[in-house]
């Protein structure tokens, strides 16, 4: 169901893999508690399809689904990510892939066949589908029946799907696809998120009747925020150039 490509995991705009780092360091075991807490965050129902937004740009909200999507695959789970904003997309730098390739928009658009687009990545049992071209219909797409379709097949492709969506103050499209998704993880930026755009993002999510699993600190500084006792599950990456 998916193509190689050439070198996979690197992060050209600045972006830190968890699998660059050591297994030890805060930033991993950090994503490993994430994943832990999204696995028993439901006992009704399993979380199979996760959205990751923010309330604003360049909060940190696509490296944190990268990452996350790294932390369940090394669980042993099959994983897809899925790069659905498609106004701004950034998984193909954080993968390593200078120009864009093929994705979501084709699929969408009945241009390509969707195992023509996914992608191996050098993560066991992670799998990348690209954003594609930037369409000037975003939300429409998003909220398609094809849209839909496309879901209802991939869940019975992966355990666990991903999908980077955009800021939910920005544009509506992290709240059309809310249908398709089993809960969101909101990605806040310590010493950058105004306190106000986060409880506004929160309201929208909860206005739109959508699951929030939690949020996620994102570039703390574990020395100041929390000592160096609580410093081993926080973790901080600077990165200024993401969606």
């Amino acid at each position: 169901m998916a193509r190689r490509r050439r070198r996979q995991s690197r992060s050209d705009n600045g972006n830190i893999l968890i699998t660059k780092l050591n297994p030890k360091s805060p930033a991993v075991e950090a994503f490993k508690l994430l994943r832990t807490n999204i696995m028993y965050a439901s006992a009704d129902m399993p979380i199979q399809v996760i959205g990751c937004t923010s309330s604003g740009p360049t909060e940190g909200k696509s490296s944190s689904a990268a990452n996350l999507a790294i932390a369940m695959a090394q669980s042993g789970s099959s994983v897809l990510l899925i790069d659905s904003d498609l106004r701004r997309p950034s998984q193909h730098k954080i993968f390593g892939i200078h120009r864009r390739p093929v994705g979501l928009t084709e699929v969408l658009t009945g241009v390509k066949e969707v195992e023509e687009c996914i992608l191996d990545t050098d993560v066991e049992g992670l799998k990348l589908l690209p954003s594609g071209a930037i369409p000037p219909n975003p939300s429409e797409l998003l909220g398609s029946r094809k849209m839909k379709e496309l879901m209802q097949k991939l869940r019975g492709a992966f355990s666990t799907i991903i999908c980077d969506l955009p800021p939910v103050i920005s544009v509506t499209d992290a709240l059309v696809v809310s249908p398709l998704i089993d809960g969101y993880l909101l990605i806040v930026a310590s010493g950058s998120t105004d306190r106000r755009a986060a409880q506004t993002a929160k309201e929208l999510l909860e206005n739109a009747k959508c699951k929030i699993l939690g949020a996620v600190l994102n570039r703390a500084d574990p020395q100041k925020s929390y000592g160096s006792y609580y410093s081993h599950y926080y973790y901080y990456y600077q990165d200024d150039s993401e969606a």
